[in-house]
């Protein structure tokens, strides 16, 4: 009797639970629908050509003048451009000008004219450096004026004239130092 209670009272909880389970396993299948394990690099390059092993091996895009081949297009592949990708396949002698700068700019951004160019940014430099010059003598005299405490009088010529007299009349150093380059004698310097 006991056997049949608990196969019955199994039986109910089952009954219960598996609607429950598998509307909220419905509800989280349609949640995650549109949720695609795609290329992470296409994620950050879109729709743009990779062309080559790069400078690094990433798929990166960069004018330089000493790695002069990026890895990637500087463009994404638009309908004109396909036109004109497919027109390249044929003799080139068919494209109009126009249409060669456009095959170039779909790929690179800049030419190496425009690389090697001077950007002026000397001119920022040089400036901002001249600020921080300034701006460091106005902390200097700012310091100057109202931190530092000023001369001790022993800075003063007077103090020390006095204390070279003093030096000389109690005759230091008379062999090496100040008092043998003094003749006492005749009361002045040696020469």
């Amino acid at each position: 009797m006991a056997n049949h209670l608990v196969r019955y009272a199994a039986q109910q909880t089952k009954a219960r639970i598996t609607p429950a389970i598998s509307q909220v396993r419905a509800a989280h299948d349609h949640a995650h629908e549109h949720h695609e394990v795609g290329d992470p690099v296409k994620a950050v390059i879109g729709n743009r050509e990779i062309v080559g092993f790069g400078m690094n091996g990433q798929p990166n895009y960069i004018d330089r003048v000493d790695f002069p081949l990026p890895a990637i297009r500087y463009k994404e592949v638009t309908p004109d451009i396909q036109v004109l990708k497919e027109k390249e396949k044929g003799d080139w002698n068919k494209l109009t000008i126009e249409e060669k700068k456009a095959l170039y700019r779909a790929s690179f951004c800049q030419t190496f004219a425009e690389i090697k160019a001077p950007t002026g940014e000397w001119k920022s430099v040089v400036g901002f450096s001249l600020i921080a010059c300034s701006l460091a003598m106005w902390i200097y005299i700012w310091m100057k004026k109202y931190v530092y405490a000023p001369l001790p009088k022993t800075f003063a010529p007077e103090w020390q004239q006095a204390q070279l007299e003093r030096m000389l009349d109690m005759q230091i150093g008379p062999i090496e130092g100040l008092a043998s380059k003094y003749d006492y004698e005749k009361g002045r310097w040696k020469e």
